[in-house]
């Protein structure tokens, strides 16, 4: 059974419209990424449940889940899931975030030239 069979299988247009496009939008950026692992974000006052996709690079993206698909999340994906609040973030996420503020600086001071 793959990962968009769960969701067709159940009814009305409404109830997959928004997972199913969570779902497809998650495994086209796992299927273009190498050394994909996710980690899951507990639900806060705040926030929903999130799940924060974290590529081999350090390039990331973070998506609300419905709790029940974030049990099955890896094995849909075929990727290994964490607790966050158990393992923490990887530091290559850290080192790309720091990249990239590199990388927005340079272009910001050209642009200033």
């Amino acid at each position: 059974m793959g990962l968009f069979d769960r969701l067709k299988r159940r009814g009305g247009a409404a109830k997959r419209g928004p997972e199913g496009s969570v779902a497809q939008y998650l495994a086209d950026w796992t299927a273009a990424r190498i050394g994909v692992e996710a980690y899951v974000e507990p639900k806060t006052t705040v926030t929903p449940l999130t799940v924060v996709l974290v590529a081999n690079d350090g390039e990331w993206t973070r998506r609300p889940l419905d709790e029940k698909y974030a049990r099955k999340i890896g094995p849909d994906l075929k990727i290994p899931v964490y607790d966050v609040r158990k393992t923490g973030y990887p530091q290559r996420m850290r080192d790309h975030d720091a990249r990239q503020k590199i990388v927005k600086r340079r272009e910001q001071e050209r642009r200033d030239r």
